[in-house]
């Protein structure tokens, strides 16, 4: 029997596997890419609790790029909410100074 065979009708190729010939199916090919911190959290997330969500990005090669896209706007959220917390903290702190020093132990 041939190790291979491929089926004209489906346009799948087929392999032997002891009796019986099963298709040939691998995932779509994804380019390997750094996942930082959120996009890891986000992977681990969809793992647990949205199992099908994660099951269609994997099997459609999008899982990699999505974690990247993910990774990326969670980084830009942490900076800018960072940012723009500091200089509130930091107008608070101020303003205590100065309601202190002009007013409470002048």
């Amino acid at each position: 029997m041939e190790k291979y065979k491929f089926d004209e009708n489906n346009g799948l190729w087929y392999e032997l596997q002891g009796d019986y010939y099963l298709p040939c199916l691998k995932l779509p090919e994804e380019e390997q890419v750094h996942i930082g911190i959120w996009g890891q959290r986000h992977r681990r997330y969809l793992k647990e609790h949205r199992r099908v969500r994660y099951a269609n990005l994997l099997t459609s090669g999008k899982l990699n790029s999505y974690l990247v896209d993910i990774d990326r706007q969670a980084e830009e959220m942490f900076e800018r909410l960072v940012k723009q917390m500091a200089e509130r903290e930091s107008i608070r702190n101020r303003a205590v100074e100065i309601t202190n020093s002009e007013l409470i132990y002048a």
